[in-house]
């Protein structure tokens, strides 16, 4: 009998570092993430998840260790060279244009994308592609009814959901989500976390979420990870980390019981 060989991760870290003086804040975590699969990272404040995901995303350069993509070692590479490799990082965005409208910002994104200037927007064709292409970004976030109000008058839940559409539009296979609900009211959340779910469906993506609100976790996740004082402590199916007594010590507590 054949097997398949294994499948290439489409994101890795290796013995992942980051020292700040004598502080170690995260210690060489080892994960990969494949295709197909919602990863929420959960951890106490001051686990060092968001850190881990600033290491991921080139916003931090590690002390020690290396960050893959598709098997190939971009430790070294800037933020933007990581985006064009296809790392897309929401929630964080700083490539929002608050004065420009919401079609105009995911336009501009769509132009990014595609890599061109405005001596190829002058031709009326391209530029009636681009739209299009980001008019479709707009209908996929529910956005469409705002699309000419400014970016800067929108309710906290309708820029958030603009930056998942900035983020769709530069068309990564790594989604990553810090808090994303974080600051929003009851009644916008979900509509992001539909979207995060929209995302997931896609099998050829592969989604992080740094989350702290269980609900959202027992909503997404298809695997949870652990981290705790910048080491990984736990890796698993949800059940089996939520079951857990030793994560239930460390984060979880009473409210693991929930």
């Amino acid at each position: 009998m054949t097997h398949a060989a294994p499948q290439t991760p489409s994101l890795e870290t290796r013995d992942l570092t980051i020292r700040f003086g004598g502080h170690v804040a995260v210690n060489a975590v080892s994960c990969a993430f494949r295709p197909g699969e919602l990863t929420v990272i959960v951890g106490p404040n001051g686990a060092g998840k968001t850190t881990y995901f600033n290491l991921i995303s080139g916003q931090l350069k590690p002390s020690a260790g290396q960050v893959l993509k598709d098997g190939r070692d971009i430790t070294r590479l800037a933020p933007s060279g990581r985006a064009r490799a296809g790392i897309g990082r929401a929630f964080q965005l700083t490539n929002l244009f608050p004065q420009l409208s919401v079609l105009e910002n995911i336009r501009l994104a769509v132009q990014a994308r595609a890599g061109v200037g405005r001596q190829f927007l002058r031709r009326a064709a391209a530029h009636t592609e681009l739209t299009r292409k980001a008019e479709g970004y707009l209908e996929a976030t529910r956005l469409t009814g705002i699309a000419h109000q400014t970016a800067a008058a929108l309710p906290h839940g309708d820029q958030r959901k603009l930056e998942v559409a900035l983020l769709l539009a530069m068309e990564p296979d790594v989604f990553m989500f810090d808090e994303p609900t974080a600051g929003m009211s009851l009644d916008h959340a979900p509509d992001v976390l539909e979207l995060i779910a929209e995302i997931k469906k896609d099998t050829r993506r592969t989604v992080l979420l740094v989350e702290h609100k269980m609900d959202v976790v027992r909503a997404l996740a298809d695997r949870i990870i652990v981290l705790h004082n910048g080491t990984l402590l736990a890796d698993g199916k949800p059940d089996e980390i939520m079951n857990s007594d030793l994560v239930r010590e460390v984060y979880l507590g009473k409210r693991g019981a929930a």
